[in-house]
């Protein structure tokens, strides 16, 4: 029996009746040439082999009474694998539209907490013999770096691996009582508020630290000489409550048609691009792998939102997640993640400065992330109430506060290291790993972006009726790079799925706002806008290539 850490609940109280927990994972694979084979029956039998090292599927939450703490993780003494697993199919033509149609319909529908968070669907029909499986697992049991380890221990690096023995030493345990709960719940909340003490101290000496205020240090020093009124905590006084993200910004971000109150319906659209190819520009630009994906999303936002004629003056905000992972972690089933929030260029007509103008973004709230420690910054999410935060939830979606507030950011933007050698299901090989989001009120559009051998494999979700036509902005985004190359004089394969014959008739008459013509600089910015290097662009000159200041998962990429 373990307690949730504070983050890792928070995706448990934001729950509503619009707006779910859980994340997936679209595995695309090609079906091996073996008589009989069965995509249901193969993956089963992997799945049911790696149980016992899966400790995420096996467990289920345990509720405190009158939510007056956090949840508990149980070994679910009743667990039954058939339930999880599903067998479904795309209808004709099979194609990734159907796919996504189908996927959209099924991650609409929450999860059932009587039983371990997830669910998993073979998904059959697919063009070119190809099948898919998906997985829906709630972000409380896992975060992104955790669920591609998880992609890594659930499939192969061999096409002919044998299933390993693994050892079975899970020990189901019955379902506690209510006051059985409820009296581990209140030693918890005894201690709390000396946790609390403990962690304005640390806070404190930051700050001194920060500051080179010798007076913040010394009193710090002085608060944490002072005898406590509790006694010491055997085994070590280190807290591992790590979770909550950064401080939003306190400017809301602009208005646009996807942040407003979102419904339980779902669109879905996936796009793949050369991983080459975005590293041919990024290398051309002097810029870092993420700086060229957030600038595409930039664009492709800016071409999209023109085209609706909802492109506002002031560049929309992003929520960029970022992994604080140390390797060092106890339990590595939980969320060590934390968010760094940053303007994105909407605003910006040219291509290349808007790849600046990321790149300096980020760097600014890169070194704003890393001014204080990032377990400190995470531990003060322990402290919230479970039942106040998750009756605000239900609050805020009943009175649609979104709809009379502008949200803070306007969209979640997330890029995700995943494996870079291949991957196979009992021999059939693994093609594409789309990851497919969470949307809340007030962000009703999620870009999650994964990597997986030379491909970067795009998942767009949004609200059904706030962005019905999230296709064309998942070809923005395609269109963008091939955009960014010719910017920086390079060539790319311009190869992606066609539209449909609607959205490419409704494209061809917008205005493209790359086009526009570009505000006048004032001379502070001309005299920074060639920070990032372009190699091979006419008429620029070249200059020393910029470096990422921040240790993140996205920077070091």
């Amino acid at each position: 029996m373990k307690q949730l850490s504070g983050v890792d609940a928070s995706f448990l109280y934001m729950e509503t009746g619009t707006s779910f927990g859980h994340v997936s994972g679209l595995s695309i694979f090609e079906r091996p040439d073996i008589a009989g084979w069965s995509p249901y029956e193969a993956f089963r039998r992997q799945v049911e082999s790696r149980l016992p090292i899966l400790e995420p599927l096996r467990r289920r939450v345990v509720e405190v009474p009158l939510q007056l703490d956090h949840p508990y993780w149980i070994e679910d003494p009743d667990f039954d694998l058939d339930y999880h697993l599903r067998e479904s199919a795309v209808p004709p033509a099979g194609g990734e539209h159907q796919l996504a149609e189908l996927v959209a319909r099924i991650v609409g529908r929450p999860l059932d907490r009587s039983h371990p968070l997830w669910e998993s669907y073979v998904i059959e029909g697919l063009t070119g013999d190809r099948f898919a499986v998906l997985t829906k697992l709630h972000h409380s049991t896992i975060d992104g770096a955790a669920g591609a380890e998880l992609t890594t221990i659930l499939f192969d690096a061999d096409p002919d691996a044998t299933v390993p023995a693994v050892p079975d030493d899970r020990r189901p345990e019955p379902v506690p009582g209510p006051a059985e709960v409820l009296g581990r719940a209140l030693v918890d909340v005894v201690r709390k508020p000396r946790k609390l003490i403990r962690l304005q101290i640390r806070s404190l000496r930051a700050f001194g630290e920060l500051t080179r205020n010798q007076g913040l240090t010394g009193l710090a020093e002085v608060a944490r000489s002072l005898p406590s009124p509790w006694p010491a905590r055997r085994g070590g006084s280190r807290s591992n409550e790590q979770d909550a993200p950064s401080a939003p910004p306190r400017t809301p971000a602009p208005s646009t048609p996807f942040n407003r109150s979102i419904t339980a319906h779902r669109r879905l659209a996936l796009r793949s691009m050369s991983l080459s190819e975005v590293k041919a520009v990024k290398n051309a630009l002097g810029a870092t792998l993420n700086d060229v994906v957030m600038a595409m999303c930039a664009g492709a936002l800016r071409r999209y939102l023109a085209d609706h004629d909802a492109l506002p003056e002031n560049p929309l905000v992003a929520m960029v997640p970022v992994s604080i992972r140390t390797g060092e972690e106890a339990d590595k089933w939980s969320n060590r993640v934390s968010s760094i929030f940053t303007p994105i260029p909407t605003d910006e007509a040219d291509p290349l400065e808007r790849v600046r103008r990321v790149h300096e973004a980020m760097d600014v709230a890169k070194g704003r992330f890393n001014l204080l420690p990032a377990d400190m910054l995470t531990d003060y999410a322990q402290f919230s109430p479970p039942a106040l935060a998750a009756r605000a939830a239900r609050v805020a979606t009943r009175l649609r506060i979104a709809d009379r507030l502008n949200s803070p950011v306007n969209l979640v933007i997330s890029n995700v290291p995943g494996p870079r050698d291949p991957l196979y299901l009992a021999g059939a090989r693994l093609l594409h790993y789309y990851p497919v989001s969470t949307i809340v009120d007030g962000q009703g559009l999620n870009i999650t972006v994964q990597s997986y051998r030379d491909t970067l494999d795009f998942g767009l979700v949004a609200c059904r009726e706030l962005v019905p036509d999230v296709d064309d902005l998942a070809d923005h985004i395609v269109d963008e790079l091939h955009t960014l190359a010719r910017a920086a004089g390079l060539t790319t394969a311009e190869a992606r799925p066609k539209r449909r014959a609607a959205s490419a008739a409704r494209s061809a008459k917008s205005t493209n706002p790359a086009k526009a013509k570009r505000p006048a600089k004032s001379a502070k910015s001309a005299k920074t806008s060639q920070s990032v290097k372009v190699a091979k662009a006419p008429n620029r000159p070249k200059t020393p290539k910029t470096r990422a200041g921040a240790k993140t998962a996205a920077a070091r990429r």
